[in-house]
């Protein structure tokens, strides 16, 4: 939290602010290096390792994750992080199935009609990292494109985005390569 304070030998329009990490004691997923890890933003990566770094006179250990859906780069997200950001562990083979099971569903998940109204509710959805939400956007945006016959330049980009957190994360929950969750997807979705 950002804490502000006026010293009483300054003048009383000067403000120093002071930004202090406080370890919160919750529960937070833990992971080693070597686990594959999934970023709500930016798909499954792997722990490569886990870093100190000092930030102000506060210690910060951060879980640095090698992206492995297609992206390059790394991304750091700190220990104490990990429940507000919503970084998980890939989901189980069973989850993997009830995520398919939701992508055959005849129905719509977000109903609002403008695009934009949708393109924000989608958003959300992606942002949530829940597996059954993003799978929700790909199938929701799929029948809109078939029904339509097209989809606004943002809609296509959310459903390229919910296919492609979908596809890492299913090849390795069904212990697949990823070309096969490709056939997969494309089969139920068209």
């Amino acid at each position: 939290f950002a804490h502000a304070t006026t010293n009483s030998f300054l003048p009383a329009f000067s403000a120093r602010v002071f930004v202090v990490f406080v370890e919160e004691e919750s529960y937070f997923m833990s992971f080693s290096v070597g686990d594959k890890a999934v970023h709500p933003a930016h798909g499954v990566g792997e722990i490569t390792q886990i870093e100190e770094r000092l930030i102000g006179s506060d210690k910060i250990d951060f879980y640095i994750l090698k992206l492995l859906n297609g992206k390059s780069g790394t991304i750091r997200v700190a220990l104490n992080a990990v429940d507000r950001v919503g970084l998980r562990q890939v989901m189980s083979r069973s989850a993997a199935k009830t995520v398919l099971a939701e992508l055959k569903k005849d129905e719509i998940a977000v109903t609002s009609q403008p695009w934009n109204r949708r393109y924000r509710e989608y958003t959300e959805m992606l942002k949530s990292g829940s597996p059954i939400k993003v799978a929700k956007v790909l199938r929701d945006l799929s029948k809109v494109r078939s029904d339509k016959g097209e989809l606004s330049y943002g809609e296509k980009k959310l459903m390229e985005q919910a296919r492609k957190l979908l596809i890492t994360e299913l090849a390795l929950a069904r212990r697949v390569r990823e070309e096969t969750i490709e056939r997969d997807l494309a089969a139920i979705l068209n």
